[in-house]
């Protein structure tokens, strides 16, 4: 079955490898394309992961996740405007098509949805240049509406391209099917993001969905229509790759770390 154009983000297989067995399994399969996060590379350091990234020929789709701006205070702020900086250093280093950013959520005890999303867009314009000046792509990666309190204030794919007509150049968007499948006006909202996808992220809506955030399908299990979202951002000039991004605590990530990414490969080749 042909590999060609898929991606795996290490989320999918996060118990089973660290950033060096998780390369060489994907290689194995013949898997070029990976997205770490930054567990991964914290955890050996940026000269020795671009190293494992660089040896084995990989080419990295993105780098999770940095933003979550909303919601802090002046002192939290800058602090977290530090941290995202050095994300880019790091993404810059294993070489990044670009770093997934996402809302944050409001401040403990807050109601105010609309200062947390202010807080996001003023985050991402005091870190921009230094990502432009280290040749590093922002994605901004709306979330399910579910997450907006605590972890993604941004929900809308309107929402996150007008944050980067406001940010201009070195920013775009990540569509991510789990998050953004449901929306009635995703048809349009993708064709207005032509020339700003950066990324595209699938697996698949579950129902019931069991849990909030580890509950994620692995694509053909669930209700997405996978194979038009993908038929919509490719008519939007996209043509990177298909990343499998899964967090699925009681299922996929307890199970054979190759057997999780055959599955992969058969329903990107079957599903997708």
């Amino acid at each position: 079955m042909k590999t060609e154009g898929l991606s795996i983000n290490l989320a999918t297989v996060r118990h089973q490898y660290d950033l060096k067995t998780g390369v060489e399994a994907l290689v194995k399969h013949g898997i070029r394309g990976v997205s770490p996060w930054r567990e991964h590379v914290q955890a050996v350091g940026m000269t020795e992961a671009a190293r494992i990234i660089t040896s084995n020929g990989m080419k990295v789709t993105g780098y999770c996740r940095g933003g979550l701006f909303g919601g802090a205070d002046a002192a939290g702020q800058q602090a977290l405007i530090d941290d995202n900086k050095r994300m880019i250093d790091e993404g810059a280093a294993i070489g990044a098509d670009c770093l997934v950013m996402i809302g944050g959520g409001m401040a403990p005890g807050s109601r105010d949805i609309k200062t947390a999303r202010g807080r996001y867009l003023d985050g991402m314009a005091a870190i921009l240049p230094h990502a432009r000046a280290c040749g590093v792509a922002l994605a901004v990666e709306p979330l399910h509406p579910m997450y907006a309190a605590d972890r993604g204030c941004i929900s809308l794919l309107s929402e996150a391209i007008d944050i980067c007509e406001q940010l201009g150049e070195g920013s775009g968007v990540a569509i991510d099917a789990y998050h953004l499948w449901w929306d009635p006006d995703l048809e349009n909202q993708i064709t207005r993001a032509k020339g700003k996808i950066l990324a595209h992220h699938i697996c698949d809506w579950l129902v019931p969905t069991k849990d909030m955030l580890l509950d994620r399908g692995m694509m053909g299990d669930g209700v997405i229509d996978l194979p038009r979202i993908r038929r919509m951002v490719e008519a939007a000039g996209f043509t990177g790759y298909q990343e499998v991004e899964i967090f699925s605590a009681e299922n996929w990530w307890k199970r054979p770390g190759d057997e999780v990414i055959r599955t992969c490969i058969e329903r990107y080749n079957t599903v997708c």
